[in-house]
């Protein structure tokens, strides 16, 4: 397969490059053609009659390899997949380990150094990185929207919007968690409370999301 660099030679190839390189244009009104075939010529004519066959084989070819649309689309669908997928696992492992994942320690003893946090459901949710994958997932639901078959269009999309709803709600819920013992009247009681209620909205987005991925048929 010639390379790109000689099919851009191809392309850049001057019109002089088609015609002899003893041509020569004596007179105004009429052309005089001199030719000479010399041993040192024979071979240079050889040389450019291979290098412009090799030119027509890649222009009508098409042989140059190019980045496929195609698989550019393959790609991504895999990884809206993959990263569905990885996402419900991580929310399965979060209301799995609840307590541990939205508690933190800052000493040995957990009776007197320990904290609950709710930046772990934002984290999981989607919230906190754009490397999670979660991330936007209702865009990439939206992606993979093409997939669905006919009869399950409605429950796909009832799916989306309920991950929507309630992700929104999960993540906003932890963050006035954080807040809940800074404000008047709260406490480490107000924190857990709201990290509490935000459970409830975690789980709905973990339900909504095995919807989606079971009508895509990778559950």
């Amino acid at each position: 397969m010639m390379s790109v660099p000689v099919f851009v030679g191809c392309l850049l190839l001057p019109t002089q490059a088609f015609l002899p390189r003893n041509v020569v244009h004596v007179m105004p009104k009429r052309t005089v053609l001199r030719l000479s075939f010399n041993n040192h010529q024979d071979d240079a004519a050889t040389s450019r009659r291979a290098f412009l066959t090799s030119c027509g084989v890649v222009l009508a070819g098409n042989t140059v390899p190019l980045g496929s649309p195609a698989n550019a689309a393959i790609s991504q669908e895999e990884k809206d997949k993959k990263n569905l997928l990885k996402g419900y696992e991580r929310l399965n492992y979060l209301l799995d380990n609840w307590e541990k994942e939205t508690t933190v320690c800052t000493s040995d003893n957990p009776y007197t150094g320990c904290d609950r946090t709710p930046i772990k459901v934002m984290e999981y949710l989607g919230y906190k990185s754009m490397d999670d994958p979660l991330f936007k997932a209702d865009k990439t639901m939206r992606r993979l929207e093409a997939l669905v078959p006919a009869a399950d269009e409605v429950d796909y999309l009832e799916a989306m919007e309920k991950w929507a709803e309630k992700a929104d709600e999960g993540s906003g819920m932890a963050y006035v968690s954080s807040w809940g013992e800074a404000n008047p009247g709260g406490g480490k009681d107000r924190v857990a409370y709201f990290i509490e209620r935000s459970k409830n909205d975690v789980i709905a987005c973990r339900d909504s999301l095995g919807t989606v991925l079971r009508i895509l048929g990778l559950l």
